[in-house]
């Protein structure tokens, strides 16, 4: 891309509309938000931007050592009420969940949660994982078209998650189409009325658990929700709600954009296949490229500056909104050289370096689901079907994008 094309702003402190420099680039921003990304990085860590269909001004970081540093920094805060924005209209998506809070009530509610979302739990997974991902390629076609979007890395994240949710398969077209409106809106109006939709659809369902019982993990928590508990050792009706939307909504939609998104790069490539299917020893430092290059979570949530915070020489005022660029410092070429290539024989502490799942207190729980997903989605389908390419007569599509998640909407490919 040329150093004049587009043009550097004449004010360093003037706002950047990300839909405009993205047209200018050539590049839509859900397709490739690295052009943009890039186009940032080379002129600074930090930047005042307008993002898209929030039409909302923040600062966005996107140099690596300020993300890292942003993403430990207590006076960028979850909580909307640091916001200048903030009115007393509550500012929670659905319930009080973890990614809107801050100590002490994040740490308070990262252990409940933690107790029972537990790496024995993820790992007893594993075989139930594998049979799906069993049954998914069964169902694919001998030879001819597919979709790896609509048979695989949908399919498979949203039945792992539902059942270890315990959401019945009846309810998870509805439960589908709510989550995706709410985590890449068309509108904000559209994002709310999901968002309620699904606020109604949790209650219903945590009802059912506290009637019913059993040995799923809404369950689980269900039952810390006991009237005989500390309040410090239980959930809220309202904490409750929040952590069923968070870790449905969370425990898929970013896997599915993951898989799909890495198994594109891959494709992509046919030498990065050819190295991988010759060496299955590379599947786990593949999947960490995958998070590296493919970035499903492009930013973090929005942070909220409690007072006055200095990054990179820029002031951000108290109030200010503020996104860190996961995507952006992924691709720093000072902790990952030649950022832009996909390489899946990358040393791991390059492929590593990604801040896929963030950093701090607030890194995902989900992080080794995320990835078994991933291993044995990516590993099945190698050995079972490595006579797969890109469809050459239909295109990639994307999944539309304000600007934190991105991945594709179909993946067209043939089994030859």
């Amino acid at each position: 891309m040329p150093e004049s094309t587009p043009p550097i702003p004449a004010d360093p402190s003037a706002v950047i509309d990300l839909v405009e420099l993205a047209d200018e680039i050539g590049t839509p921003m859900h397709e490739d938000p690295h052009a943009v990304f890039g186009w940032l990085a080379a002129r600074g860590p930090v930047h005042r931007v307008r993002v898209p269909v929030f039409d909302k001004e923040c600062w966005l970081v996107v140099g690596h050592a300020e993300a890292r540093a942003a993403l430990l920094d207590d006076r960028l805060r979850n909580d909307i009420r640091h916001s200048a924005d903030w009115t007393d209209d509550g500012g929670y998506a659905v319930g009080h969940n973890m990614l809107q809070s801050d100590p002490p009530q994040h740490t308070r509610l990262r252990r409940l949660v933690s107790a029972e979302f537990t790496a024995r739990r993820v790992a007893a997974m594993r075989p139930r994982v594998r049979q799906l991902v069993d049954e998914l390629l069964d169902a694919l076609p001998a030879t001819g078209p597919a979709d790896l979007v609509e048979s695989l890395a949908l399919p498979l994240p949203m039945a792992v998650i539902c059942e270890l949710m315990g959401v019945p398969e009846s309810d998870r077209a509805d439960f589908r189409s709510w989550s995706s409106e709410v985590v890449a809106p068309t509108s904000a109006e559209a994002a709310g009325a999901a968002a309620g939709a699904l606020s109604g659809y949790f209650a219903e369902l945590i009802a059912r658990r506290r009637a019913e019982g059993g040995e799923d993990l809404l369950s689980a928590l269900v039952r810390s929700n006991t009237a005989d508990a500390a309040a410090e050792e239980r959930l809220s009706d309202e904490e409750l709600l929040g952590m069923a939307f968070l870790l449905l909504v969370a425990g898929h939609e970013t896997t599915v954009n993951l898989i799909g998104g890495g198994l594109l790069e891959l494709l992509r490539r046919p030498a990065q296949l050819a190295a991988l299917r010759a060496d299955a020893g590379l599947l786990e430092n593949a999947v960490e490229e995958m998070l590296r290059h493919v970035s499903p979570v492009q930013t973090s949530s929005f942070r909220f500056a409690a007072e006055p915070v200095t990054v990179a020489g820029r002031e951000i005022p108290a109030g200010a909104s503020v996104l860190v660029g996961l995507a952006a410092a992924a691709r720093a070429a000072s902790v990952a050289p030649r950022p832009d290539e996909f390489d899946v024989r990358r040393p791991p502490e390059q492929s590593r370096a990604h801040l896929a799942f963030g950093h701090g207190a607030h890194f995902c729980l989900g992080a080794p689901l995320a990835r078994l997903e991933t291993a044995i989605a990516l590993g099945s389908l190698l050995e079972r079907r490595p006579r797969v390419r890109l469809d050459p007569d239909r295109p990639v599509t994307w999944r539309p994008s304000a600007i934190m998640l991105r991945g594709p909407a179909t993946l067209p490919v043939r089994f030859d």
